[in-house]
């Protein structure tokens, strides 16, 4: 598998205080099975869905506590040269580029918004094994109560085409390469507490949404928002059991009329 063209998205991992009730919840919910932990790299734990890495899992660096959440990680050829356009372009630069073994480079990173994500440079690591089968990524937004920034910001540091979709109730814009539209991005209305940050919202595909989300309930998440079906899948968003959110899609089961976009690139 060829390394991903810059800015698509590549990878998703989570830091959990409980990394085995994590993977209890993620292994019940998404069928995830697990490889062994990596002590010498935190203990950092990949998932599976039919022997394809998805997604990975870690508990906090010893003596830091941070919340619960999910990071995605967009492809770069050059983290160090990524990183020197997020400065440029107003964004702050949270871990400088770290080589992780022969798996590749990484750093952390947040828009000017505060929205935080990763950057990868593929070494033998090369992202994804898997999309769009149950268990596994198939879409991210960024949430913002910035999006003007957000929206130059992205466009600036990996070169998005920028899609307003014409919709009198949300502020949504679509993030493509090329034809292919890559990252939502959604303004935060005042539905959200102001405690809530801004994020990168990962959803996984699952076979259906209702049976995923009482399951996830039943698991002890909380449900935030939907079901709902729109053009793009039947969708819900939850919060896990240590509170970082997600969203879980069936895109085969879709409803409603392909939204009209505008081209503000």
């Amino acid at each position: 598998m060829a390394a991903e063209s810059e800015g698509t998205p590549c990878w998703a991992d989570a830091t959990f205080g409980d990394i085995q009730g994590a993977k209890r919840f993620y292994g019940e919910l998404l069928g995830w099975t697990y490889g062994d932990s990596l002590p010498e790299f935190g203990n950092y734990t990949q998932a599976y869905v039919d022997g394809k890495a998805v997604a990975a899992l870690m508990p906090p660096v010893p003596g830091q506590e941070v919340p619960a959440a999910w990071t995605l990680y967009l492809a770069s050829p050059d983290t160090a040269a990524t990183t020197a356009k997020i400065r440029e372009h107003g964004g702050e630069v949270l871990v400088e580029p770290m080589r992780v073994g022969e798996f590749g480079t990484m750093a952390l990173a947040r828009d000017p918004g505060g929205t935080a994500f990763g950057v990868w440079q593929a070494g033998s690591h090369e992202g994804f094994g898997a999309r769009n089968v149950p268990g596994a990524y198939s879409w991210a937004e960024v949430f913002t109560r910035e999006p003007e920034k957000a929206d130059a910001f992205f466009r600036g540091v990996f070169g998005y085409g920028v899609k307003r979709v014409e919709d009198d109730e949300i502020d949504f814009t679509l993030y493509d390469l090329g034809a292919d539209p890559v990252l939502g991005r959604m303004k935060m209305t005042e539905d959200f507490p102001p405690e809530v940050p801004p994020y990168l919202n990962v959803y996984f595909t699952v076979a259906d949404c209702d049976a995923a989300v009482e399951k996830a309930k039943a698991l002890g998440a909380q449900l935030r928002f939907g079901p709902l079906t729109i053009p793009f899948g039947r969708f819900a968003s939850l919060t896990d059991p240590q509170g970082a959110p997600f969203s879980l899609i069936d895109s085969t089961t879709t409803g409603g009329e392909m939204p009209k976009v505008t081209d503000v690139s």
